[in-house]
């Protein structure tokens, strides 16, 4: 395990008080108004390093470079804002999966995802 940086500190509490996926440019600029100076290659090796420690895990949109979560959460979906960029967390899950899975095929995981407007950007 790495030493606790004040860097190290602001990437996680940026990433904690989000709420939702974080792009790496968003980590720089939440945890860079908690730390004066901070790089955006000092938070990609810190995404890295929380990745490896298992704090952190990526969500993958198609089409989309990766954003980042705390890990551990319960299972849930994301939604994609095409005008803010932003993604939220949608709790929950739209039901049986297994049942649209084709005959003899084995299911091992499945994502979600919805696109649309956010309240903000819809208003």
């Amino acid at each position: 395990m790495q030493r606790e940086t004040r860097q190290r500190k602001a990437i996680r509490r940026a990433l904690t008080e989000a709420g939702h996926p974080l792009s790496p440019k968003e980590i720089h600029e939440a945890a860079g108004a908690l730390v004066e100076g901070l790089g955006i290659a000092t938070v990609y090796r810190n995404v890295n390093a929380l990745l490896e420690e298992g704090w952190l895990v990526a969500v993958e949109l198609p089409g989309e470079a990766p954003r980042y979560e705390r890990a551990g959460k319960e299972h849930h979906h994301h939604f994609h804002c095409r005008k803010c960029d932003r993604v939220y967390e949608v709790e929950g899950c739209p039901g049986n999966i297994t049942a649209v899975t084709p005959a003899g095929f084995q299911l091992e995981r499945h994502e979600f995802v919805l696109y649309g407007l956010c309240l903000s950007c819809a208003a």
